[in-house]
């Protein structure tokens, strides 16, 4: 029981660090030295990288160790693809879905990142942008999308982190939310999907122009 708690507890630890951007793709992922930083064996360190492995989230390569998940062009290409198809979707439900005070709080929750977005906080905007994201899924009231959406997007994530260091990132970002928070507010589900999928289109771009060094 000790074993198996100490494995959820550093694939946790390590699954929050990879999805929030502190280790990037093709960081090493030392079983040594993680065994040393958590105290613990190395069985258990090495059975909360398969279970990143089995998440997406490292990738083990024969003799040379395992990393946090590079993927090639063309495997983010086709991941974006699916990704920004899932989001349009939710934006299209939130547009019919949200009414009241739901679209006051989605509307509240945009301009929260607004500070974070002038001041090129990028920690502060990684955070906000997560919140946003998570509210549109949340708002299209269909919890299976919800669920399948957050998991693909939890695939993307050391990759979409990576955006923004890309040059006043933050601030387009935000620009890019508020066209689909309008189209939401005023009940255009159709303009929000393809809002929504621009703005994933840019986002797959600027991971690019970060790994291009653009």
């Amino acid at each position: 029981m000790k074993k198996r708690t100490s494995t959820n507890m550093i694939h946790e630890v390590l699954a929050d660090r990879i999805v929030h951007g502190i280790l990037k793709p093709g960081d090493p992922l030392d079983e040594t030295s993680l065994a040393s930083e958590f105290g613990v064996s190395r069985t258990p360190v090495r059975e909360a990288l398969r279970q990143l492995e089995t998440n997406g989230l490292a990738l083990s390569r024969p003799h040379r160790g395992t990393i946090v998940t590079t993927l090639t062009d063309r495997e983010l290409d086709e991941t974006f693809v699916v990704m920004a198809e899932l989001e349009a979707l939710c934006a299209r439900l939130c547009a019919s879905h949200l009414q009241g005070s739901a679209l006051s709080e989605l509307m509240a929750l945009h301009h929260e990142g607004e500070d974070a977005a002038k001041t090129n906080d990028v920690e502060a905007y990684r955070a906000h942008n997560e919140r946003f994201h998570t509210a549109i899924y949340a708002g299209s009231g269909n919890s299976f999308l919800k669920t399948t959406t957050l998991a693909v997007r939890r695939r993307l994530a050391p990759f979409r982190n990576l955006q923004f260091e890309a040059f006043q990132r933050p601030e387009a970002s935000h620009r890019e939310h508020a066209k689909i928070v309008d189209a939401i507010i005023e009940g255009d589900g159709e303009r929000a999907a393809s809002a929504m999928r621009d703005h994933l289109r840019i986002v797959r771009k600027a991971v690019d122009a970060v790994n291009l060094g653009g």
